[in-house]
């Protein structure tokens, strides 16, 4: 099997192309290798699967519509992952063009090569972040989903909906996973979780919002990974209407509060945290919580990791990468 990775030097996209190389499908790793946070991690993840000789690198943006188009001609792909995107809420606000560029040009170019070259399943990221302000606990996929709080939520929103009109009108298998919170070894910078280990260990105070009456579902990396690959290989069929079209929400059911985060971080470290409490910031929300009883009766999807294991982890790797 053949398979297009978008984001292969992302966090997820990363993990996700190394567990399809060792079962032995030919990947094609895309991505623009951009600067929304350092680089050089993106290239030290990528230098992990350049090894596998049925893995090969694309540098190419989402947005460049005959460079995408040509890569789907050329190559004749099985099935798409595609994980690149834009990330972050708070990014969002400051460089929207960004989101629209990547997250709704990009992924048209997507849809238009499963189209055009028969793509026999595309799985694509989603998120927990179109629940937006939803208070009822947990999120299901059968919420409202109308109100998102920002732009980056409107997109994601937008690619499941973009989904399933190709779904309808051309046959396109598709699933959307809406990840909650996902965290572990080879993270992104941007993430509380790398942001906090970083600054206590430069001995600096971390900054909590909402003054930690905050929970999050944080899923390990691996339990991700384990839901994609389990969903890529069950292409999605008809179910509400006569499209092939699913969304499902992949995250740990079992949400942490922060402050109890904080805490499993200072047991992994052997360090205490200096807290700064600090108001909401715009376009955050303070509770995630995912039912997954779908994902679960749909490929018996069951996250197995806890969150002291994977912080733990997560230090041992930070540790290491960064020799401090």
């Amino acid at each position: 099997m053949k398979i297009l990775l978008t984001g292969a030097a992302g966090f997820i996209g990363a993990a996700t192309a190394k567990r399809l190389l060792n079962r032995g499908n030919t990947v094609v790793g895309l991505d623009n290798l951009n600067d929304y946070y350092d680089p050089t991690l993106k290239q030290s993840r990528l230098d992990l699967l350049t090894p596998h000789d049925n893995f090969r690198f694309a540098k190419i943006d989402l947005a460049d519509r005959s460079g995408m188009a040509q890569l789907f001609a050329t190559e004749r792909f099985d099935r798409v992952v595609h994980l690149a995107a834009q990330a972050g809420v708070r990014y969002s606000l400051q460089n929207p063009n960004a989101y629209v560029d990547s997250n709704l040009v990009g992924f048209v170019n997507v849809l238009e090569g499963c189209r055009n070259h028969a793509i026999k399943h595309l799985v694509y990221a989603s998120s927990s972040s179109v629940y937006g302000g939803n208070i009822k606990m947990p999120f299901a996929e059968t919420d409202n989903v109308d109100r998102p709080v920002s732009l980056y939520a409107a997109t994601k929103k937008a690619n499941e909906l973009m989904a399933h009109t190709y779904s309808h009108l051309f046959n396109v298998p598709t699933t959307g996973l809406r990840f909650f919170t996902v965290y572990g070894p080879w993270g992104r910078p941007d993430m509380a979780l790398f942001l906090f280990t970083k600054a206590v260990l430069e001995g600096k105070p971390i900054k909590v919002f909402n003054h930690g009456d905050m929970r999050r579902d944080f899923t390990y990396i691996d339990d991700i990974v384990e839901g994609i690959i389990r969903v890529l290989d069950k292409a999605a069929t008809p179910t509400e209407s006569s499209a092939p079209y699913r969304v499902f929400n992949i995250g740990n059911h079992q949400p942490v509060a922060l402050l109890d985060f904080i805490g499993c971080l200072e047991s992994a470290l052997d360090l205490k945290a200096q807290k700064e409490l600090l108001p909401m910031q715009d376009g955050d929300v303070p509770a995630t919580f995912a039912d997954t009883q779908a994902l679960n009766e749909w490929v018996g999807f069951a996250p197995a990791t806890p969150i002291d294991q994977g912080v733990q982890r997560f230090v041992d790797w930070y540790r290491s990468y960064y020799k401090v």
